[in-house]
C-alpha cells in the first residue's frame, strides 16, 4: 500500500517525538538530534495537532506517554530500527565489509570451528564475522546477514533453507561409563546428568526416549558449552545435537549410548527476504557442502 504522503505526518515531528519518548526529556531528546529544547517541544505538539491526539505529558521532572503515544513510540522505535538496519546493509556493500554470521555458542564453537579453516582457505577473499549469540537475534532489526537457527524452519517475515538434520544422541565421558556402552533405561535413569538450563525440549527428548526425567538426577548447567564441558569431564550424561558432539565422539572424550531422532527439527540458515550479498551466497554454498 502506497503511502499518501499529503497527510502522512512530518518525519522530523516524528524523529523528535521518538527521541524525546525514548529517552524520557525533552532536553536529552534536543541534546541527540543538535536541536534546541523548543524546537523538540514544538516538533512534539505539532505532531499531536496533526494527529489530533495527546502523546506525550509532563510527571515530575520527565516525561510520560498516554497509551496513544505509547503504541505510536513503539512503532516508530521499530521502524527507524528497520530503516537503520538497510542503511547499514547498503553501507556494508562495500567489499571489506565483513560477512555476519550468528549461531549459539554451542554450534559454533562444535560444528562450525572445527570446519571454518577450510572456508577461510578456500575462500580468503571473504572476511567473515562470526557473532556466537544465545540470544535469538532478531534478522529484521540487527545488522545481520546469516543466522543458523535450530528449529522447524518456519520464521515468520524470514527465510530458511534446510542445512543439516537434529540427530540426537545421549552421551557420556569413558570415566563415567567405566567400559559400558549398551545401558538399559533402568541404567540410564539410576545416573547423574549435566543438561543446560531453560530448555524444556532436552526433557521431552528425553521423554520420548523413554525416559522419565523428573524421577533423575539432573543437574541443570547454566550455558550448552557448559554442559557440553561438564559431560567431558564424566559429570553425567548429556543428551546433545549429534552434530555438536561428533569431534568430541571421534576423539573418543565422549561415547554415544543412546539415539533420538527428531525429524521436525533441524538446523537452518535463514536470512532476511530480497536479494543477498555474493558473499551470503557464498558461505551459505559452502556450509552445504562442509555438512
Amino acid at each position: 500500500m502506497a503511502l499518501d504522503w499529503k497527510t502522512f505526518p512530518s518525519l522530523t515531528a516524528l524523529r523528535a517525538f521518538e527521541a524525546a519518548s525514548r529517552l524520557q526529556s525533552f532536553s536529552a531528546a534536543a541534546r541527540a538530534l543538535n536541536v534546541t529544547h523548543a524546537a523538540v517541544a514544538q516538533q512534539v505538539r505539532s505532531l499531536e495537532d496533526h494527529l489530533g491526539h495527546a502523546l506525550i505529558y509532563r510527571e515530575g521532572r520527565g516525561l510520560a506517554l498516554t497509551s496513544e503515544g505509547t503504541k505510536l513510540s513503539t512503532a516508530l522505535a521499530e521502524g527507524f530500527r528497520i530503516i537503520d538496519v538497510a542503511i547499514a546493509d547498503l553501507r556494508a556493500t562495500d567489499k571489506d565489509a565483513p560477512l555476519r554470521v550468528t549461531m549459539t555458542p554451542a554450534f559454533a564453537a562444535q560444528w562450525l570451528m572445527p570446519r571454518l579453516g577450510a572456508f577461510w582457505a578456500a575462500y580468503p577473499e571473504v572476511p567473515l564475522s562470526i557473532h556466537p549469540d544465545k540470544r535469538l537475534v532478531d534478522l529484521r532489526r540487527d545488522p545481520i546477514d546469516l543466522a543458523i537457527r535450530f528449529g522447524n524452519g518456519i520464521w515468520p517475515g524470514l527465510e530458511a533453507e534446510f542445512l543439516t538434520a537434529a540427530h540426537y544422541v545421549v552421551v557420556g565421558a569413558p570415566s563415567l561409563l567405566q567400559g559400558r556402552v549398551n545401558l538399559t533405561h533402568a541404567e540410564m535413569s539410576a545416573m547423574d546428568w549435566v543438561i543446560e538450563q531453560d530448555w524444556p525440549e532436552a526433557l521431552a527428548w528425553l521423554k520420548s526416549f523413554g525416559l522419565i526425567p523428573e524421577a533423575m538426577n539432573i543437574a541443570y548447567i547454566p550455558t550448552e558449552e557448559l554442559a557440553l564441558s561438564a559431560a567431558r569431564q564424566g559429570y553425567g550424561l548429556h543428551v546433545e545435537a549429534a552434530a555438536l558432539v561428533e569431534q568430541d565422539v571421534e576423539s573418543g572424550a565422549l561415547i554415544v549410548v543412546g539415539s533420538i531422532r527428531d525429524d521436525s527439527l533441524a538446523y537452518y540458515m535463514v536470512t532476511r527476504p530480497g536479494p543477498k550479498r555474493a558473499e551470503v551466497k557464498t558461505f551459505m554454498k559452502w556450509l552445504k557442502a562442509a555438512v
